[in-house]
């Protein structure tokens, strides 16, 4: 789904009181990221996400309910606009900063300390999508690749079920890094819902350790994160399934956007190649 296809989809919806034409892009990935005036629309990439669109709606409501700061939806129910789920949520105060990885971990002691809620949260399924983006990439990714990426998903799968936690399984972000952080005039508020599950709460620790280990965040940022939250996941023997898990979704997922995108083709193959060779000090670059 390409920025163009995704207007289409708003405008259908009928949700904006302006033109669609007039909403703000703010990101384009899984979701289409719209704003206009006071609300902001999600436009899925395919009916697959129909159900996740549903959930992520009561997981906010549920949230408001916990008074946990977190985006607030403006609608209670998905649309299923031309195959595609539109949510919308009320749009937030514009940033007085940049959210820090301080902000989060403050943000995931309050989460973790939730109970489960009244309706069923899934478990995390970091590799759940790793066969539908695969099938997305199609022919723009080597097939011995996308064969690999396969193998690498039943063999951390299997370990992952394994894992003895550390921390009591329980409500989780499941996306848990500082872009899902808005930091407002009233503080920091979680956003990106979507991906809520009730797991491990090592799965949220870890996002912040490949942060570090691959994307280049500078050490005294993560000794701010470990030092709110209260512990370092790395103590964990189960972190390098876990981050093996991660970094196998993190590469499948940038490979659906490479028929479209040269960018995503060359950093897919910087992401699978460091996997194949095992070299863990490989830069990854977000997309």
């Amino acid at each position: 789904m390409d920025e163009a296809r995704a207007r289409d989809v708003l405008a259908a919806a009928g949700v904006l009181p302006g033109s669609a034409g007039d909403a703000s892009l703010l990101a384009l990935g899984e979701n289409a990221v719209f704003a206009a005036g006071d609300l902001v629309v999600k436009v899925g990439r395919d009916a697959e996400l129909l159900d996740r669109a549903r959930r992520e709606l009561a997981i906010a409501v549920w949230l408001a309910e916990e008074g946990v700061p977190a985006v607030r939806a403006a609608e209670a129910k998905p649309l299923l606009v031309e195959g595609h789920p539109v949510t919308v949520w009320h749009r937030m105060p514009e940033a007085v900063r940049p959210a820090e990885p301080r902000d989060l971990a403050e943000l995931l002691r309050v989460v973790h300390a939730l109970p489960l809620p009244d309706f069923a949260l899934p478990p995390r399924e970091l590799l759940g999508g790793v066969e539908r983006w695969l099938r997305l990439a199609g022919d723009a990714i080597d097939p011995t690749d996308a064969a690999y990426l396969r193998e690498r998903r039943d063999g951390f799968a299997g370990a992952a079920a394994a894992l003895a936690p550390r921390l009591a399984p329980g409500p989780i972000h499941g996306d848990a890094l500082p872009r899902n952080v808005h930091v407002g005039p009233d503080g920091p508020v979680l956003v990106d819902l979507e991906t809520f599950s009730s797991d491990l709460r090592e799965h949220d620790l870890v996002v912040m350790a490949l942060s570090h280990d691959r994307y280049g965040m500078p050490g005294e940022a993560y000794e701010s994160f470990t030092e709110v939250y209260g512990w370092d996941v790395r103590e964990w023997e189960g972190c390098s399934v876990l981050r093996g898990a991660r970094e196998t979704a993190s590469c499948a997922w940038v490979a659906q956007h490479a028929p479209s995108n040269p960018k995503a083709l060359v950093e897919f193959e910087r992401r699978v190649g460091s996997l194949r060779s095992g070299d863990e000090t490989v830069r990854w670059y977000p997309f």
